[in-house]
C-alpha cells in the first residue's frame, strides 16, 4: 500500500502520461517546476533547461504521436521523502510498427520530484531507450 505521498505523485505521473497521450499541453507542463531539467531521447543532448524549453519540445511529439503511436504506462515505483521523491516507469511508446520490429522496446522515465508550497512538482524528467544496436 503507498502512503498518501506516493499516491499523489503516482496519480500526477499517471495523469501527466495520459496528457501526453491526448496532446494536451497544458496539463503536460502542469506541475513542473519554473526550473525543470529535462534529458529525452531527441536532441537536445545536453538536455533541455526552463519550463520554456520543456514547452517547446512537446508539439513535435504530439504530431508525431497523432499518427497512431501509444504512449502507456506499463508499470511504475514512486519513492517519496518528506519534500523529495522520485518516480521510474515503463512506457510502451511508439507505433506498430516499431513494436513488430521490437516487441519489447519500452521507454525508461525516471522523475525527480521535489515539494512546493504542499504539492509536488517535477524537477527532473529522463527519458530513454535501450541501446540494441549489434557492435
Amino acid at each position: 500500500m503507498r502512503n498518501p505521498d506516493e499516491q499523489q505523485i503516482s496519480d500526477l505521473v499517471e495523469n501527466w502520461a495520459a496528457a501526453v497521450h491526448r496532446g494536451d499541453l497544458d496539463l503536460v507542463v502542469a506541475h513542473h517546476t519554473d526550473d525543470i531539467v529535462m534529458f529525452d531521447v531527441p536532441p537536445p543532448h545536453a538536455g533541455v533547461r526552463g519550463i520554456d524549453a520543456y514547452r517547446a519540445v512537446w508539439p513535435d511529439f504530439f504530431e508525431w504521436q497523432a499518427q497512431g503511436s501509444s504512449f502507456e504506462i506499463e508499470s511504475l515505483e514512486v519513492t517519496a521523502g518528506a519534500d523529495v521523491a522520485f518516480a521510474f516507469a515503463l512506457l510502451r511508446c511508439g507505433t506498430a510498427e516499431d513494436f513488430a520490429l521490437r516487441p519489447d522496446a519500452r521507454l525508461r522515465l525516471t522523475l525527480g520530484l521535489r515539494k512546493q508550497d504542499g504539492a509536488w512538482t517535477v524537477a527532473h524528467e529522463h527519458h530513454s531507450f535501450a541501446d540494441t544496436s549489434e557492435p
